[in-house]
């Protein structure tokens, strides 16, 4: 069966000692750096990445304040336009019934003028034809004189009633 010999033990032992330092020389040594410079360079992105997150998160933080400053500006200025707004508004309602008022006084006046004048053409016509119609009356001719008297007479009575 199986024969046990000190000697192939002995170099079946040397031979795997001087394999294992041929592999550790060629192998092993090459794999292990190669191992731990993969590691170095996981642990050296997983640190620059942890950075970039920190930096982004402050970034976030940032904008995010510069967002609500910004939303806190557009509330101030539509606040100060609308303001502005309601006072312009109120600017021109003010000058719309100050023009309408001066028109209505103005048109007033007119109406007042425009009465008195033809009440004096009025008082004018009624007192030729009051005084043609005396004239008829007493069948004589008036002297232009007595026209005048007569005309201020009646004008005076005219002037006192309402």
């Amino acid at each position: 069966m199986l024969d046990f010999s000190w000697v192939t033990f002995a170099v079946t032992f040397l031979n795997i000692g001087i394999l294992y330092v041929i592999l550790r020389a060629i192998l092993f040594k090459p794999v292990t750096k190669f191992m731990e410079g993969r590691t170095k360079k996981i642990a050296g992105d997983i640190e620059q990445a942890e950075q970039d997150k920190n930096q982004a998160k402050a970034l976030l933080r940032e904008y995010e304040d510069k967002l609500k400053a910004a939303r806190g500006e557009a509330d101030r200025i539509l606040k100060e336009a609308r303001e502005s707004a309601r006072e312009q508004a109120d600017r021109i309602v003010a000058e719309g019934k100050a023009q309408a008022e001066a028109v209505i006084a103005n048109a007033r006046r007119q109406t007042e003028a425009d009465r008195n004048a033809a009440m004096v053409r009025f008082k004018a016509e009624a007192a030729a034809l009051v005084l043609s119609a005396a004239g008829r009356l007493l069948r004589r001719e008036l002297t232009q004189e007595d026209s005048r008297n007569q005309a201020a007479l009646l004008l005076r009575e005219l002037g006192k009633t309402p």
